[in-house]
């Protein structure tokens, strides 16, 4: 499960899909020549932007 943490204030979150209860996978997609962290479901429910804390968007780590 992917597990992301905020580098400022150490709050980390893990999520999951709400049609199936899988945990979501860290990504990333391209939007305009950016690349833009996201959090996918593995079953293509879809995906959200990642989450942000402080301001800043939440680092990732799975485990």
């Amino acid at each position: 499960m992917a597990t992301y943490e905020c580098e400022k204030c150490g709050m980390s979150v893990n999520a999951t899909c709400g049609k199936c209860d899988a945990p979501l996978e860290n990504g990333s997609i391209d939007v305009e020549g950016n690349d833009v962290q996201v959090s996918k479901c593995p079953n293509g429910h879809g995906m959200i932007k990642s989450p942000q804390c402080c301001g800043q968007d939440m680092s990732c780590s799975t485990g």
